[in-house]
């Protein structure tokens, strides 16, 4: 299919502003910080003579490694995402992209999620993605709306109690 060949090694290419802004962020302080401060490392400790037994620059070259091969990643992954603004004509209550969904079990316990892109996905903190069953399950769902989510532990269901998205930055 022509469509997943576009995909990154993740899943979707969606991503929020937030989590797009995050990536950036990440780039910027390898190039401009992280990797200059490296090099400074090893250059410093290759005057220091033998490199063969020189643990400092062994390993600065490979710290070297890992950040360009993180850089490289990075610029590929940046240039394939596509950023999805919030749009203020969606349905307030319906769980698109973007969405803070809150679920409640049957024994009235809360739990709170944002449906983001895989490359942004955090569960602990919250965060899941859409490719993940629980994202998927969730997308296009209203208030009220129930959603069976399948554990190793046993199913559990949850019910749609409320749905937010995050204000437009201005």
């Amino acid at each position: 299919m022509a469509t997943e060949s576009k995909k990154g090694p993740k899943g979707s290419n969606y991503i929020t502003p937030e989590g797009y802004e995050r990536l950036r962020v990440e780039h910027h302080e390898l190039w401009k910080l992280e990797r200059p401060r490296v090099t400074h490392q090893v250059s410093v400790a290759a005057a220091l003579g033998d490199r063969s037994e020189n643990a400092d620059y062994i390993y600065g070259k490979k710290r070297l490694r890992e950040i360009d091969r993180r850089l490289r990643f990075l610029e590929k992954r940046m240039e394939a995402l596509q950023v999805v603004q919030p749009d203020a004509d969606r349905e307030a209550d319906r769980i698109f992209f973007g969405a803070w969904v809150s679920l409640e079990d049957e024994e009235g316990q809360r739990v709170n999620y944002r449906v983001v892109g895989p490359d942004e996905s955090d569960p602990s903190n919250g965060l899941i993605s859409m490719d993940s069953p629980v994202g998927r399950g969730l997308l296009g769902k209203s208030v009220g709306d129930e959603l069976t989510v399948r554990r190793p532990r046993g199913d559990i269901e949850y019910e749609v109690v409320a749905v937010e998205y995050p204000s437009d930055p201005e």
